[in-house]
Protein backbone atom coordinates (compact mmCIF):
# COMPACT_ATOMS: atom_id res chain seq x y z
CA UNK A 1 0.00 0.00 0.00
CA UNK A 2 1.78 3.43 -1.18
CA UNK A 3 2.03 5.25 1.86
CA UNK A 4 0.28 9.11 1.80
CA UNK A 5 2.34 11.41 3.60
CA UNK A 6 0.24 15.02 4.83
CA UNK A 7 1.50 18.64 5.57
CA UNK A 8 0.87 19.19 8.97
CA UNK A 9 0.41 22.28 10.37
CA UNK A 10 1.43 23.79 14.05
CA UNK A 11 -0.70 23.23 16.70
CA UNK A 12 0.77 25.96 18.19
CA UNK A 13 0.74 28.53 15.36
CA UNK A 14 -3.66 27.19 14.84
CA UNK A 15 -4.05 28.14 18.83
CA UNK A 16 -2.20 31.37 18.33
CA UNK A 17 -4.34 32.66 15.42
CA UNK A 18 -7.60 31.35 16.82
CA UNK A 19 -7.00 33.21 20.57
CA UNK A 20 -6.38 36.07 18.25
CA UNK A 21 -9.22 35.53 15.81
CA UNK A 22 -11.26 35.43 19.42
CA UNK A 23 -10.11 38.94 20.67
CA UNK A 24 -10.30 40.55 17.07
CA UNK A 25 -13.95 39.07 17.12
CA UNK A 26 -14.91 40.64 20.11
CA UNK A 27 -13.33 43.74 19.59
CA UNK A 28 -15.24 44.02 16.44
CA UNK A 29 -18.99 43.00 18.25
CA UNK A 30 -17.87 45.77 20.63
CA UNK A 31 -17.18 48.61 18.19
CA UNK A 32 -20.22 47.57 16.17
CA UNK A 33 -22.57 47.52 19.63
CA UNK A 34 -20.82 51.18 20.19
CA UNK A 35 -21.66 52.45 16.60
CA UNK A 36 -25.33 51.11 16.34
CA UNK A 37 -27.26 50.98 20.02
CA UNK A 38 -24.87 52.90 22.07
CA UNK A 39 -26.74 55.98 20.93
CA UNK A 40 -29.98 54.92 21.07
CA UNK A 41 -29.41 53.20 24.35
CA UNK A 42 -28.08 56.64 25.70
CA UNK A 43 -31.30 58.32 24.78
CA UNK A 44 -33.27 55.84 26.64
CA UNK A 45 -31.36 56.63 29.79
CA UNK A 46 -31.75 60.00 29.21
CA UNK A 47 -35.36 59.62 29.01
CA UNK A 48 -36.10 57.25 32.27
CA UNK A 49 -33.91 59.60 34.29
CA UNK A 50 -37.07 62.47 32.95
CA UNK A 51 -39.72 60.53 33.36
CA UNK A 52 -38.38 59.29 36.62
CA UNK A 53 -38.49 62.95 38.12
CA UNK A 54 -41.26 63.54 36.28
CA UNK A 55 -43.69 60.74 38.28
CA UNK A 56 -42.25 62.19 41.72
CA UNK A 57 -42.98 65.27 40.97
CA UNK A 58 -46.95 63.94 39.93
CA UNK A 59 -46.58 62.28 43.01
CA UNK A 60 -46.09 65.03 45.09
CA UNK A 61 -48.05 67.12 43.63
CA UNK A 62 -51.16 64.75 44.07
CA UNK A 63 -50.16 64.19 47.87
CA UNK A 64 -49.94 67.73 48.53
CA UNK A 65 -46.22 67.52 49.05
CA UNK A 66 -44.46 69.89 46.37
CA UNK A 67 -43.89 72.18 49.10
CA UNK A 68 -42.44 70.06 52.23
CA UNK A 69 -38.73 69.98 52.94
CA UNK A 70 -38.36 66.42 52.67
CA UNK A 71 -39.42 66.47 49.10
CA UNK A 72 -37.58 69.40 48.21
CA UNK A 73 -34.50 67.23 49.42
CA UNK A 74 -35.18 64.29 47.04
CA UNK A 75 -36.08 66.56 44.08
CA UNK A 76 -32.42 67.95 44.34
CA UNK A 77 -31.25 64.73 44.48
CA UNK A 78 -32.34 62.91 41.85
CA UNK A 79 -32.17 66.34 39.56
CA UNK A 80 -28.60 66.51 40.68
CA UNK A 81 -28.10 62.66 39.83
CA UNK A 82 -28.94 63.15 36.11
CA UNK A 83 -28.03 66.85 35.68
CA UNK A 84 -31.85 67.72 35.16
CA UNK A 85 -33.29 70.69 35.28
CA UNK A 86 -36.68 71.89 36.96
CA UNK A 87 -39.31 74.35 36.67
CA UNK A 88 -42.60 74.07 38.26
CA UNK A 89 -45.29 76.44 37.71
CA UNK A 90 -48.77 76.71 39.80
CA UNK A 91 -52.35 77.81 38.36
CA UNK A 92 -51.86 81.20 38.69
CA UNK A 93 -48.31 80.82 36.90
CA UNK A 94 -46.20 81.38 39.75
CA UNK A 95 -42.99 79.63 40.17
CA UNK A 96 -43.10 76.73 42.70
CA UNK A 97 -40.18 74.82 42.11
CA UNK A 98 -37.16 76.15 40.37
CA UNK A 99 -33.85 74.04 40.02
CA UNK A 100 -31.94 75.41 36.89
CA UNK A 101 -28.56 77.10 35.92
CA UNK A 102 -30.86 80.03 34.19
CA UNK A 103 -34.72 80.02 35.23
CA UNK A 104 -35.83 82.57 32.99
CA UNK A 105 -34.95 80.62 29.66
CA UNK A 106 -36.61 77.46 31.27
CA UNK A 107 -40.44 79.44 32.10
CA UNK A 108 -39.64 80.69 28.37
CA UNK A 109 -39.44 77.19 27.41
CA UNK A 110 -42.51 76.46 29.61
CA UNK A 111 -44.38 78.94 27.93
CA UNK A 112 -43.09 77.88 24.59
CA UNK A 113 -44.17 74.39 24.41
CA UNK A 114 -47.62 75.01 26.43
CA UNK A 115 -48.30 77.79 23.49
CA UNK A 116 -46.21 76.04 20.48
CA UNK A 117 -47.96 76.87 17.36
CA UNK A 118 -45.81 73.98 15.24
CA UNK A 119 -47.23 71.24 13.78
CA UNK A 120 -45.87 67.80 13.15
CA UNK A 121 -46.02 65.68 9.85
CA UNK A 122 -45.26 62.96 11.37
CA UNK A 123 -44.64 61.84 15.24
CA UNK A 124 -42.19 58.70 15.79
CA UNK A 125 -41.09 56.31 18.31
CA UNK A 126 -38.70 56.93 20.55
CA UNK A 127 -36.21 54.79 18.35
CA UNK A 128 -37.55 56.57 15.52
CA UNK A 129 -34.45 57.44 13.03
CA UNK A 130 -36.67 60.23 10.53
CA UNK A 131 -34.58 63.65 9.90
CA UNK A 132 -35.41 66.52 11.39
CA UNK A 133 -37.31 68.19 8.16
CA UNK A 134 -39.81 64.95 8.60
CA UNK A 135 -40.35 64.80 12.41
CA UNK A 136 -41.02 68.49 12.48
CA UNK A 137 -42.00 72.40 11.35
CA UNK A 138 -40.23 74.96 12.78
CA UNK A 139 -39.72 79.03 12.29
CA UNK A 140 -36.62 80.66 10.70
CA UNK A 141 -36.22 82.66 13.43
CA UNK A 142 -36.56 80.38 16.37
CA UNK A 143 -34.17 79.96 19.01
CA UNK A 144 -34.93 76.37 19.96
CA UNK A 145 -36.26 74.24 17.79
CA UNK A 146 -37.75 71.00 18.10
CA UNK A 147 -35.11 68.12 15.86
CA UNK A 148 -37.01 65.12 17.21
CA UNK A 149 -40.76 64.41 18.74
CA UNK A 150 -40.93 60.91 20.99
CA UNK A 151 -43.64 59.24 22.61
CA UNK A 152 -42.84 59.25 26.42
CA UNK A 153 -43.15 56.36 28.16
CA UNK A 154 -45.12 58.07 31.01
CA UNK A 155 -47.54 59.57 28.47
CA UNK A 156 -46.44 63.07 28.33
CA UNK A 157 -44.64 65.19 25.97
CA UNK A 158 -41.05 64.19 25.12
CA UNK A 159 -38.65 65.79 22.90
CA UNK A 160 -35.11 66.61 22.07
CA UNK A 161 -34.58 70.51 21.01
CA UNK A 162 -31.54 72.66 19.74
CA UNK A 163 -30.22 75.43 21.01
CA UNK A 164 -29.48 77.40 17.83
CA UNK A 165 -27.69 79.84 19.38
CA UNK A 166 -25.39 77.18 21.26
CA UNK A 167 -25.39 74.22 19.15
CA UNK A 168 -26.27 72.27 21.98
CA UNK A 169 -29.26 69.45 22.16
CA UNK A 170 -31.73 68.98 25.50
CA UNK A 171 -34.01 66.73 26.01
CA UNK A 172 -37.10 68.29 27.36
CA UNK A 173 -40.55 66.62 28.86
CA UNK A 174 -43.11 68.49 30.07
CA UNK A 175 -46.67 68.29 30.86
CA UNK A 176 -49.58 69.43 33.38
CA UNK A 177 -49.67 67.92 36.98
CA UNK A 178 -52.09 66.14 39.20
CA UNK A 179 -52.98 69.66 41.21
CA UNK A 180 -53.13 71.35 37.61
CA UNK A 181 -49.43 73.33 38.05
CA UNK A 182 -47.21 73.09 34.76
CA UNK A 183 -43.58 71.55 35.05
CA UNK A 184 -40.57 71.33 32.48
CA UNK A 185 -38.25 69.17 33.10
CA UNK A 186 -34.87 69.35 30.67
CA UNK A 187 -30.98 67.32 30.55
CA UNK A 188 -28.86 68.59 27.97
CA UNK A 189 -27.40 65.47 25.39
CA UNK A 190 -23.84 65.28 25.02
CA UNK A 191 -22.99 64.47 21.23
CA UNK A 192 -23.56 61.68 21.47
CA UNK A 193 -21.99 61.03 18.13
CA UNK A 194 -18.41 62.19 19.36
CA UNK A 195 -18.85 60.29 22.46
CA UNK A 196 -19.29 57.09 20.62
CA UNK A 197 -16.28 58.10 17.55
CA UNK A 198 -13.80 58.62 20.56
CA UNK A 199 -15.34 55.50 22.80
CA UNK A 200 -14.63 53.34 19.79
CA UNK A 201 -11.23 55.00 18.71
CA UNK A 202 -10.53 54.08 22.37
CA UNK A 203 -11.88 50.77 21.86
CA UNK A 204 -9.13 50.34 18.86
CA UNK A 205 -6.20 51.04 20.89
CA UNK A 206 -7.61 48.75 23.76
CA UNK A 207 -8.17 46.39 20.93
CA UNK A 208 -4.21 46.48 19.82
CA UNK A 209 -3.20 45.79 22.93
CA UNK A 210 -5.00 43.46 24.01
CA UNK A 211 -3.72 41.35 20.31
CA UNK A 212 -0.37 42.13 21.64
CA UNK A 213 -0.86 40.37 25.28
CA UNK A 214 -3.20 38.05 23.54
CA UNK A 215 -0.17 37.35 20.99
CA UNK A 216 1.84 36.87 24.11
CA UNK A 217 0.00 34.86 26.24
CA UNK A 218 -1.60 32.64 23.81
CA UNK A 219 2.08 31.23 22.92
CA UNK A 220 2.80 30.92 26.83
CA UNK A 221 0.30 29.23 26.97
CA UNK A 222 0.34 26.93 23.80
CA UNK A 223 3.82 26.35 24.73
CA UNK A 224 2.32 25.01 27.84
CA UNK A 225 0.31 22.77 25.55
CA UNK A 226 1.89 22.00 22.93
CA UNK A 227 5.41 20.34 25.10
CA UNK A 228 3.43 17.73 26.32
CA UNK A 229 1.82 16.96 22.84
CA UNK A 230 5.42 17.31 21.31
CA UNK A 231 6.70 15.24 24.02
CA UNK A 232 3.94 12.65 22.90
CA UNK A 233 4.87 12.88 19.48
CA UNK A 234 8.73 12.25 19.88
CA UNK A 235 7.91 8.90 21.86
CA UNK A 236 5.56 7.62 19.04
CA UNK A 237 8.59 8.01 16.66
CA UNK A 238 10.47 6.05 18.67
CA UNK A 239 7.77 3.56 19.06
CA UNK A 240 7.33 3.28 14.96
CA UNK A 241 10.77 2.18 15.25
CA UNK A 242 10.06 0.04 17.82
CA UNK A 243 11.95 1.77 20.36
CA UNK A 244 9.99 1.59 23.62
CA UNK A 245 12.47 3.12 25.60
CA UNK A 246 11.18 6.76 26.29
CA UNK A 247 8.21 7.35 28.57
CA UNK A 248 6.15 9.99 29.30
CA UNK A 249 7.06 11.79 32.02
CA UNK A 250 4.78 14.89 32.63
CA UNK A 251 3.56 16.25 35.28
CA UNK A 252 0.22 17.75 34.86
CA UNK A 253 -2.89 16.33 35.85
CA UNK A 254 -5.21 16.89 31.98
CA UNK A 255 -6.14 14.70 29.59
CA UNK A 256 -3.23 14.92 28.05
CA UNK A 257 -1.34 13.11 30.68
CA UNK A 258 -3.56 10.42 30.86
CA UNK A 259 -2.94 9.70 27.09
CA UNK A 260 0.44 9.69 28.28
CA UNK A 261 0.14 6.99 30.37
CA UNK A 262 -2.07 4.68 28.37
CA UNK A 263 1.34 5.63 25.73
CA UNK A 264 3.51 4.41 28.22
CA UNK A 265 1.46 1.24 28.68
CA UNK A 266 1.15 0.80 25.15
CA UNK A 267 4.87 0.85 24.77
CA UNK A 268 5.16 -1.87 27.84
CA UNK A 269 2.99 -4.22 25.91
CA UNK A 270 4.05 -3.84 22.89
CA UNK A 271 7.91 -4.08 23.86
CA UNK A 272 6.59 -7.68 25.44
CA UNK A 273 4.61 -8.72 22.62
CA UNK A 274 7.41 -8.31 20.17
CA UNK A 275 9.73 -9.41 22.33
CA UNK A 276 7.52 -12.33 22.65
CA UNK A 277 7.07 -11.97 18.33
CA UNK A 278 10.67 -12.19 17.71
CA UNK A 279 11.69 -15.06 19.93
CA UNK A 280 8.80 -16.53 18.40
CA UNK A 281 10.18 -15.30 15.18
CA UNK A 282 13.66 -16.71 16.04
CA UNK A 283 12.48 -20.20 16.95
CA UNK A 284 10.39 -20.68 13.65
CA UNK A 285 13.48 -19.77 11.72
CA UNK A 286 15.43 -22.08 13.52
CA UNK A 287 12.79 -25.22 13.22
CA UNK A 288 12.87 -24.36 9.56
CA UNK A 289 16.32 -24.90 9.01
CA UNK A 290 16.93 -27.60 11.30
CA UNK A 291 14.29 -29.50 9.40
CA UNK A 292 16.48 -29.31 6.77
CA UNK A 293 19.86 -29.79 8.66
CA UNK A 294 19.20 -32.29 10.81
CA UNK A 295 19.65 -35.10 8.81
CA UNK A 296 22.87 -33.96 7.76
CA UNK A 297 24.04 -32.60 11.30
CA UNK A 298 23.54 -36.50 12.80
CA UNK A 299 25.87 -37.78 10.41
CA UNK A 300 28.08 -35.24 10.54
CA UNK A 301 27.77 -35.21 14.51
CA UNK A 302 29.15 -39.51 14.08
CA UNK A 303 31.59 -38.80 11.68
CA UNK A 304 33.53 -36.12 14.23
CA UNK A 305 33.30 -37.98 17.06
CA UNK A 306 34.40 -41.31 15.52
CA UNK A 307 37.47 -38.98 14.09
CA UNK A 308 38.03 -36.70 17.30
CA UNK A 309 38.27 -39.94 19.35
CA UNK A 310 40.53 -41.54 17.05
CA UNK A 311 43.84 -40.59 18.75
CA UNK A 312 42.74 -39.97 22.23
CA UNK A 313 41.45 -43.32 22.21
CA UNK A 314 44.71 -45.03 20.57
CA UNK A 315 46.72 -43.51 23.31
CA UNK A 316 44.67 -44.70 26.05
CA UNK A 317 44.54 -48.02 24.50
CA UNK A 318 48.56 -48.33 23.63
CA UNK A 319 49.31 -47.38 26.99
CA UNK A 320 47.24 -49.64 28.89
CA UNK A 321 48.22 -52.58 26.90
CA UNK A 322 51.37 -51.41 28.24
CA UNK A 323 50.71 -51.49 31.47
CA UNK A 324 49.84 -55.26 30.89
CA UNK A 325 52.61 -56.26 29.35
CA UNK A 326 54.93 -54.93 31.98
CA UNK A 327 56.27 -52.42 29.92
CA UNK A 328 56.28 -50.07 32.89
CA UNK A 329 58.01 -52.47 35.49
CA UNK A 330 59.39 -48.76 37.96
CA UNK A 331 56.84 -46.69 39.62
CA UNK A 332 58.00 -44.27 37.64
CA UNK A 333 57.19 -45.12 34.14
CA UNK A 334 53.82 -46.70 35.45
CA UNK A 335 52.55 -43.07 36.74
CA UNK A 336 53.40 -41.60 33.57
CA UNK A 337 51.68 -43.97 31.80
CA UNK A 338 49.08 -43.24 34.37
CA UNK A 339 49.51 -39.68 34.06
CA UNK A 340 48.95 -39.88 29.81
CA UNK A 341 45.48 -41.99 29.95
CA UNK A 342 44.50 -39.69 32.35
CA UNK A 343 45.17 -36.51 30.69
CA UNK A 344 43.69 -38.06 27.33
CA UNK A 345 40.82 -39.16 29.27
CA UNK A 346 40.49 -35.45 30.57
CA UNK A 347 40.60 -34.48 27.08
CA UNK A 348 38.17 -36.42 25.90
CA UNK A 349 35.76 -35.37 28.34
CA UNK A 350 36.04 -31.97 27.59
CA UNK A 351 36.36 -32.76 23.74
CA UNK A 352 32.84 -34.91 24.51
CA UNK A 353 31.50 -31.93 26.49
CA UNK A 354 31.89 -29.27 24.11
CA UNK A 355 31.11 -31.57 21.58
CA UNK A 356 27.66 -31.89 23.21
CA UNK A 357 27.19 -28.23 23.48
CA UNK A 358 27.60 -27.69 19.87
CA UNK A 359 24.71 -30.74 19.27
CA UNK A 360 22.61 -29.07 21.69
CA UNK A 361 23.28 -25.56 19.28
CA UNK A 362 23.65 -26.89 15.80
CA UNK A 363 19.99 -28.74 16.57
CA UNK A 364 18.00 -26.82 17.89
CA UNK A 365 17.83 -28.03 21.47
CA UNK A 366 18.83 -25.02 23.27
CA UNK A 367 15.46 -22.92 23.42
CA UNK A 368 16.68 -18.79 22.88
CA UNK A 369 15.16 -16.64 25.63
CA UNK A 370 15.57 -13.19 24.41
CA UNK A 371 15.80 -10.63 27.45
CA UNK A 372 17.16 -7.49 28.32
CA UNK A 373 20.00 -7.40 30.55
CA UNK A 374 23.17 -5.15 31.14
CA UNK A 375 26.52 -6.40 29.06
CA UNK A 376 28.52 -4.94 31.37
CA UNK A 377 27.59 -6.90 33.89
CA UNK A 378 28.00 -10.20 32.64
CA UNK A 379 31.50 -9.42 31.24
CA UNK A 380 32.54 -8.37 34.75
CA UNK A 381 30.98 -11.29 36.30
CA UNK A 382 32.81 -13.73 34.11
CA UNK A 383 36.00 -11.83 34.51
CA UNK A 384 36.03 -12.37 38.68
CA UNK A 385 35.56 -15.93 38.14
CA UNK A 386 38.27 -16.59 34.63
CA UNK A 387 40.87 -13.66 35.66
CA UNK A 388 42.97 -16.48 36.96
CA UNK A 389 43.09 -18.63 33.92
CA UNK A 390 44.85 -15.54 32.75
CA UNK A 391 47.23 -14.88 35.99
CA UNK A 392 48.38 -18.64 35.39
CA UNK A 393 49.94 -18.11 32.48
CA UNK A 394 51.51 -14.49 33.10
CA UNK A 395 49.00 -12.51 31.14
CA UNK A 396 47.75 -9.11 31.97
CA UNK A 397 44.17 -8.63 31.47
CA UNK A 398 42.72 -5.32 30.43
CA UNK A 399 39.08 -4.34 30.06
CA UNK A 400 38.05 -1.22 28.34
CA UNK A 401 33.76 -0.67 29.03
CA UNK A 402 32.81 2.69 27.07
CA UNK A 403 29.87 3.05 29.64
CA UNK A 404 30.20 3.19 33.40
CA UNK A 405 26.95 2.44 33.40
CA UNK A 406 24.73 -0.18 32.52
CA UNK A 407 24.96 -1.28 28.54
CA UNK A 408 21.44 -2.40 27.91
CA UNK A 409 21.22 -5.70 25.19
CA UNK A 410 18.79 -7.74 23.87
CA UNK A 411 19.79 -11.26 23.51
CA UNK A 412 19.97 -14.39 25.63
CA UNK A 413 22.18 -14.01 28.80
CA UNK A 414 23.50 -17.40 28.08
CA UNK A 415 24.53 -17.65 24.90
CA UNK A 416 26.27 -14.16 25.69
CA UNK A 417 28.35 -15.69 28.17
CA UNK A 418 28.79 -18.97 26.17
CA UNK A 419 30.22 -16.87 23.40
CA UNK A 420 32.31 -14.53 25.81
CA UNK A 421 33.49 -17.35 27.37
CA UNK A 422 35.15 -19.04 24.25
CA UNK A 423 36.55 -16.10 23.19
CA UNK A 424 38.36 -15.92 26.40
CA UNK A 425 39.58 -19.30 26.38
CA UNK A 426 40.63 -19.38 23.22
CA UNK A 427 42.63 -15.51 23.86
CA UNK A 428 44.20 -17.42 26.99
CA UNK A 429 45.44 -20.61 25.00
CA UNK A 430 47.00 -18.64 22.13
CA UNK A 431 48.68 -15.02 23.90
CA UNK A 432 52.08 -15.05 23.26
CA UNK A 433 54.48 -12.14 23.99
CA UNK A 434 54.70 -9.11 22.08
CA UNK A 435 57.27 -6.42 22.36
CA UNK A 436 57.70 -7.72 26.02
CA UNK A 437 53.91 -7.64 27.01
CA UNK A 438 51.35 -10.21 27.18
CA UNK A 439 47.80 -9.65 27.24
CA UNK A 440 44.61 -9.66 26.38
CA UNK A 441 42.16 -6.97 26.37
CA UNK A 442 38.51 -7.26 26.51
CA UNK A 443 36.47 -4.28 25.01
CA UNK A 444 32.66 -3.21 24.76
CA UNK A 445 31.47 0.14 22.51
CA UNK A 446 28.87 1.36 21.07
CA UNK A 447 28.11 1.41 17.53
CA UNK A 448 24.45 2.39 15.14
CA UNK A 449 22.55 0.44 16.42
CA UNK A 450 24.50 -2.23 18.60
CA UNK A 451 26.93 -2.74 21.22
CA UNK A 452 30.16 -4.76 19.83
CA UNK A 453 32.78 -6.74 22.51
CA UNK A 454 35.91 -7.60 21.24
CA UNK A 455 38.18 -9.66 23.08
CA UNK A 456 42.24 -8.88 21.86
CA UNK A 457 45.21 -11.20 22.89
CA UNK A 458 48.64 -10.08 21.44
CA UNK A 459 50.91 -13.14 19.54
CA UNK A 460 50.79 -14.20 16.15
CA UNK A 461 48.36 -13.11 13.55
CA UNK A 462 45.89 -16.22 11.86
CA UNK A 463 47.20 -16.97 8.46
CA UNK A 464 45.05 -15.17 5.40
CA UNK A 465 44.39 -18.67 4.26
CA UNK A 466 42.94 -19.84 7.23
CA UNK A 467 40.72 -16.97 8.03
CA UNK A 468 37.72 -18.62 6.30
CA UNK A 469 37.93 -21.96 8.24
CA UNK A 470 38.84 -20.88 11.44
CA UNK A 471 34.83 -21.38 12.66
CA UNK A 472 34.96 -24.87 11.51
CA UNK A 473 34.17 -27.98 13.43
CA UNK A 474 37.79 -29.18 14.57
CA UNK A 475 39.38 -26.80 12.42
CA UNK A 476 43.04 -26.63 14.01
CA UNK A 477 44.79 -23.54 12.43
CA UNK A 478 48.28 -24.85 15.14
CA UNK A 479 47.49 -28.49 15.30
CA UNK A 480 50.76 -28.68 17.71
CA UNK A 481 50.43 -26.07 19.87
CA UNK A 482 46.18 -26.93 20.25
CA UNK A 483 47.01 -30.47 21.09
CA UNK A 484 49.47 -28.81 23.33
CA UNK A 485 46.61 -27.24 25.67
CA UNK A 486 44.48 -29.46 24.99
CA UNK A 487 42.22 -27.58 22.76
CA UNK A 488 39.45 -29.20 20.77
CA UNK A 489 39.13 -27.09 17.71
CA UNK A 490 35.22 -26.68 18.79
CA UNK A 491 35.33 -23.17 20.69
CA UNK A 492 34.97 -20.99 17.62
CA UNK A 493 32.30 -23.51 15.80
CA UNK A 494 30.29 -23.16 19.16
CA UNK A 495 30.73 -19.09 18.68
CA UNK A 496 29.82 -18.91 15.40
CA UNK A 497 26.59 -21.55 16.81
CA UNK A 498 25.63 -19.25 19.26
CA UNK A 499 25.60 -16.18 17.04
CA UNK A 500 23.71 -18.16 14.52
CA UNK A 501 21.28 -18.63 17.01
CA UNK A 502 21.24 -15.02 17.73
CA UNK A 503 21.08 -14.18 14.37
CA UNK A 504 24.14 -11.18 15.11
CA UNK A 505 27.41 -10.71 13.66
CA UNK A 506 30.72 -11.95 14.98
CA UNK A 507 34.17 -12.03 13.45
CA UNK A 508 38.15 -11.83 13.50
CA UNK A 509 40.28 -9.16 12.97
CA UNK A 510 44.10 -9.70 12.16
CA UNK A 511 46.79 -6.39 13.91
CA UNK A 512 50.33 -6.53 13.48
CA UNK A 513 51.01 -7.53 17.50
CA UNK A 514 47.88 -10.00 17.92
CA UNK A 515 44.06 -10.86 16.81
CA UNK A 516 40.82 -9.47 17.68
CA UNK A 517 37.79 -11.33 17.68
CA UNK A 518 34.32 -9.68 18.42
CA UNK A 519 30.31 -10.22 18.31
CA UNK A 520 27.55 -8.01 18.13
CA UNK A 521 24.31 -7.65 19.98
CA UNK A 522 21.50 -5.34 19.48
CA UNK A 523 20.47 -2.43 21.75
CA UNK A 524 16.98 -2.39 21.09
CA UNK A 525 13.50 -5.35 20.75
CA UNK A 526 13.28 -3.84 16.91
CA UNK A 527 16.35 -4.07 15.94
CA UNK A 528 17.98 -6.67 13.73
CA UNK A 529 21.27 -7.93 12.21
CA UNK A 530 22.30 -9.99 9.41
CA UNK A 531 24.69 -12.70 9.92
CA UNK A 532 28.16 -12.35 9.48
CA UNK A 533 31.16 -13.64 9.73
CA UNK A 534 33.68 -10.84 8.61
CA UNK A 535 37.39 -11.16 8.07
CA UNK A 536 40.14 -8.84 9.03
Amino acid sequence: MKKIYRKYHSLRAEFLVIFLILIAGTSLLFWLMNSFFLERYYLTRKAQALTGVFQSLSAAASAGELKSEDFDARLITLASRDNIEVIVMDTESRTVKAYASDTDVMIRRLWDNLFSNQEYSQETDFFGNQSPEESYAYQEDAEYVITRKLRSPAGQSLQIVLDKRTGLEYMEQWGILPDGGLCLLRTALLSIRNSTAIANRFLIYIALIALAVGAVVATLLSTRIVRPIQDLTRISEKMKQLDFSERYEGEDRTEIAELGQNINELAESLEKNILELKTANIELQRDLELREQRGALQREFISDVTHELKTPIALIQGYAEGLQEGLADDPESREEYLTVIRDEADKMNTMVQKMLTLSHLEFGSTAVSMEHFDLCEVIRNYLRSAAILAEQEGIELRTHLESDGPMQVWADSYLTEEVLQNYYTNAVHYARPVRGEKVIDIRAEYKENCVRVSVFNTGDPIPEESLPRIWDKFYKVDKARTREYGGSGIGLSIVKACMDQLHQGYGVINYDNGVSFWFELDRSAGAGAEISAEEG
